[in-house]
C-alpha cells in the first residue's frame, strides 16, 4: 500500500504542476483551485507513504518521478521543448532513482 500511496503523490504532484501552469499565477479560478486540491492531496498521501517509506528514499522518488513525467507533461501538452542537457539530466535523474532501488540498502522494500 505504501508504493501506491506514493504513486498517487506523484500524480498529483503531475496534475498539480500542470494546473499551476494553467492557473497563469492564480489569475485563472479553476485551474488555481485544481492545482490547491492537488497539492494538498498529493501531500496526504505522500504522508502516508511516509509512514513505512524512508524520507529521503521516498523524496527522491516522488521529486524523481514528479520531474521526469512534469517534463514529459510540458512536451506533449505545453508544446515546450526539452534541449540535449535537459535530457541528460533526466537520465541522470531516472539512474539514480533505479541505482537507489536496486543498489541502496536505505530503502525497506
Amino acid at each position: 500500500m505504501k508504493y501506491v500511496f506514493l504513486g498517487l503523490a506523484i500524480i498529483l504532484e503531475i496534475v498539480g504542476s500542470s494546473f499551476l501552469k494553467k492557473s497563469e499565477g492564480f489569475t485563472k479560478l479553476v485551474p488555481s483551485i485544481v492545482t490547491v486540491v492537488a497539492f494538498v492531496t498529493c501531500f496526504y498521501f505522500f504522508s502516508h507513504a511516509l509512514k513505512s517509506i524512508p524520507l529521503g528514499f521516498a523524496y527522491a522518488i516522488w521529486a524523481g518521478f514528479g520531474i521526469v513525467l512534469t517534463a514529459i507533461i510540458s512536451v506533449i501538452l505545453f508544446k515546450q521543448s526539452l534541449d540535449l542537457p535537459a535530457i541528460i539530466g533526466i537520465l541522470l535523474i531516472v539512474s539514480g532513482v533505479v541505482i537507489m532501488n536496486v543498489f541502496s540498502k536505505s530503502a525497506t522494500h
